[in-house]
């Protein structure tokens, strides 16, 4: 009752700050956009600024805002000190706040948080720690952008304008892929990855980890994962199907290495979703452990793009139970409620021919009808098994819509990438959807019609303005867009072998779909978009050393 009285006076103290400021018609350049902006007449200053928090706040939400005090203090060059002092409420309360202040306000939603910059003071409330990560970051964008190098810039006017902010995101996920299989990127440059993913308040890390091309995470049980999987005889040059470069290509993730990433991810805010893709793109495992075929073999990790018609031999029980044995370790070792277990793309070919698996389909009774093939219900069926086992491990599956072919369990998600209707199909059947559609979140595609003057891609032709454009619940009912939980985009790695070409794919575009998962329809501006990104996002890309693509 005390509190709730405390926020009553911290509410009224908030309006007689700003009820005689003149508002302003400039916008903030911030991304993605708040919901709500309020501008108002004059800047804070910031001079050795003090950083208070309300002792209520969690011990890892006071983490965050003493690195920003951190952080402050590096590149303003005045200590802005960082304390937790009893009383802060009744310190907003009074109107005589000074310095930043950092309190927890419980009727907030979990996500959501409230920023309001006088003169005087910067009143920064939330209810969790997601919602005050969110905060610092739209503060961070209202700085200037030297506020993310590492050193000194005193000569510089370390202001924030005056302004109240009420915001919170439109979708609870809002999610960025990245395929390290097709090329294998260091701890450093996927914690890069992350860092920028913050920086738009993006929350879930995609981490496609094994494919025909290499498989990246180390399974105890299965040593030859990574001793034989995680490695091929060369890569094919560019597009010339029939090359090889002739270098033996590859790396992998150890567990610990793996946790050092879901910890680092996790102060940012962001949770790390794995994929091991089943039961098609496994030549990383049939390299290894050929006996999980249906042919025997011999196998060897792919050195090409594409789809391999070598595939699982699912009517054999031992090749089940591995696949129950690696993710019962992916389930230990990764916090997320949800493994991605893939279902894409897995051709029947061998399936038609495998008397193991024909004898699987005539045992469990699947026959062809108007629903698909019984070697497609074949692959439902490890579907369904793999869903059930996770479930026992307290984890739900997300699958590519593929999975959609057949019964699937309930509880399970679809990753929607063959367009938005397979999204409305899932949904029609009570799915939550992640809408994927590769026309505007395949990110490997080129950025432009002009590809003479762009690095290599592998096709299609997807601007950051298409990017923009897309609405996650275009043609979904009302009564149905809770089962849309968010977009995200998509980043594979086939033509892409370094870390600058990743940024360059990855950026603006990640950052034009940072407003497509946060903004409500009515707040997406394009152009304001735009202006911000070449007057304020570039300059902070540049400053924390990313590549990126400028428009032509």
């Amino acid at each position: 009752m005390k509190h709730t009285h405390f926020l009553a006076a911290i509410t009224a103290a908030l309006l007689s700050l700003t009820m005689y400021a003149k508002t302003a018609t400039t916008a903030i350049s911030v991304v993605p956009y708040p919901q709500s902006v309020e501008i108002q007449k004059g800047t804070f200053k910031i001079k050795g600024t003090p950083v208070n928090c309300d002792p209520a706040m969690d011990e890892l939400s006071r983490d965050a805002v003493a690195k920003f005090a951190v952080q402050l203090s590096k590149v303003t060059g005045r200590t802005c000190s960082f304390a937790s002092p009893v009383g802060i409420t009744k310190t907003i309360a009074s109107g005589s706040s000074k310095g930043f202040l950092f309190y927890v306000d419980p009727s907030l939603a979990e996500e959501e948080y409230t920023v309001n910059v006088t003169k005087k003071a910067v009143l920064v409330a939330a209810s969790s720690r997601a919602g005050f990560l969110h905060s610092i970051q739209t503060l961070k964008q209202m700085l200037p952008e030297a506020i993310y190098g590492s050193k000194a810039a005193a000569d510089i006017k370390w202001t924030l304008p005056c302004v109240a902010i009420k915001d919170k995101p439109r979708f609870a996920y809002r999610g960025t892929h990245l395929d390290c299989s097709r090329h294998f990127f260091s701890i450093e440059e996927v914690k890069k990855y992350l860092d920028i993913m913050a920086v738009y308040k993006q929350n879930r890390f995609h981490w496609h980890l094994t494919d025909d091309q290499g498989w990246r995470i180390e399974i105890k049980k299965y040593p030859a994962l990574t001793q034989v999987g995680a490695y091929r005889d060369g890569t094919m040059i560019a597009k010339d199907w029939d090359s090889n470069d002739g270098i033996r290509y590859g790396g992998y993730y150890t567990q610990d290495q793996i946790r050092e990433i879901i910890a680092y991810a996790y102060q940012l805010g962001i949770t790390v979703i794995p994929e091991i893709d089943l039961p098609g793109h496994m030549l990383g495992v049939l390299a290894a452990y050929p006996q999980y075929g249906c042919t025997g073999g011999p196998y060897k990790v792919w050195s090409r793009w594409g789809i391999s018609d070598d595939v699982l031999c699912v009517g054999k029980e031992e090749t089940m139970l591995f696949l129950e044995d690696v993710l019962a370790e992916v389930a230990e070792l990764f916090p997320s409620e949800y493994i991605h277990i893939g279902g894409d793309e897995c051709p029947k070919v061998q399936w038609k021919t495998c008397e193991t698996c024909q004898a699987k389909i005539r045992e469990l009774g699947l026959k062809d009808d108007e629903h698909g093939t019984a070697e497609q219900h074949l692959q439902n069926y490890v579907t369904q098994r793999m869903q059930a086992f996770l479930a026992t491990k307290g984890k739900k599956i997300i699958g590519w819509d593929e999975v959609l072919e057949g019964k699937l369990g309930d509880g399970a998600t679809i990753m929607a990438w063959r367009g938005v209707k397979h999204g409305l199909k899932a949904i029609d059947l009570g799915f939550d959807v992640i809408m994927t559609p590769n026309t505007y979140c395949y990110i490997d595609y080129y950025q432009s019609k002009d590809r003479d003057n762009e690095p290599l891609a592998i096709g299609g032709n997807l601007p950051w303005q298409k990017v923009y454009s897309f609405d996650p619940c275009e043609g979904v009912p009302a009564d149905k867009q809770s089962h849309i939980l968010g977009p995200q985009c998509n980043l594979w790695t086939e033509y892409i072998g370094t870390d600058e070409h990743l940024e360059y794919m990855l950026l603006p575009r990640m950052i034009a779909l940072s407003e497509v998962q946060w903004c409500d329809l009515d707040k997406k501006d394009i152009d304001r978009f735009e202006t911000s990104l070449k007057s304020h996002q570039y300059k902070i890309l540049d400053i924390m050393g990313y590549n990126y693509r400028k428009d032509k």
